[in-house]
């Protein structure tokens, strides 16, 4: 059964409900500019690079699944854990102002198990974000809550200069998903 979510997707031609859930973040936060490159980790099926693409300067989605061309955006089918993930998103653009992190794991039904996994994920495009992220440019991730999660949350409030936790109107109600979505990074290169 469809909930209101999807059908709106659907009518505005976006190919998953969660589109509303990056659409609410960007508005609420100012988080993405038409100047910017935005890198989507976990990009399919694609409707968050389709929504970047109407307006941002550069989108490249990835992901370990096929995405549907989308028109204004390159895609990288590739495995984030791969150890030269790095170099093969750096042949497309070496730095991005914005980099997005949808992936989850496929769900086991045990709570910390999927809280571990999603944690893992949220590390991996952390990982990524530190060698291809701008400095003062903006990163979210999506997480299933935990203590793990939490100890996660301070290390960013390091790197960014504004950290926040939001639970978007696309999300359900009964999800344990957030995003944390990180504004101005503090890196400093040597």
């Amino acid at each position: 059964m469809q909930d209101h979510f999807t059908k709106r997707a659907k009518a505005q031609g976006y190919r998953a409900r969660s589109v509303f859930k990056l659409k609410d973040i960007v508005k609420k936060y100012q988080f993405v500019k038409p100047t910017d490159s935005v890198l989507d980790l976990g990009a399919s099926p694609g409707s968050w690079m389709q929504y970047l693409s109407r307006f941002c300067r550069y989108v490249l989605g990835v992901d370990i699944s096929d995405v549907e061309d989308v028109k204004g955006a390159y895609f990288l089918k590739k495995n984030v854990m791969d150890e030269d993930i790095v170099k093969e998103i750096q042949k497309y653009k070496s730095k991005f102002d914005v980099i997005i992190s949808d992936m989850a794991p496929k769900t086991t039904g045990q709570t910390f198990v999927d809280q571990e996994s999603s944690l893992v994920l949220c590390e991996r495009a952390w990982f990524i974000a530190t060698h291809v992220l701008r400095g003062n440019g903006n990163f979210l991730c999506k997480i299933f809550q935990s203590k793990e999660g939490d100890d996660f949350l301070r290390e960013l409030r390091k790197e960014f200069k504004l950290v926040k936790t939001s639970k978007p109107e696309g999300s359900k109600k009964k999800s344990k998903e957030v995003f944390y979505v990180c504004i101005g990074y503090k890196v400093i290169r040597v």
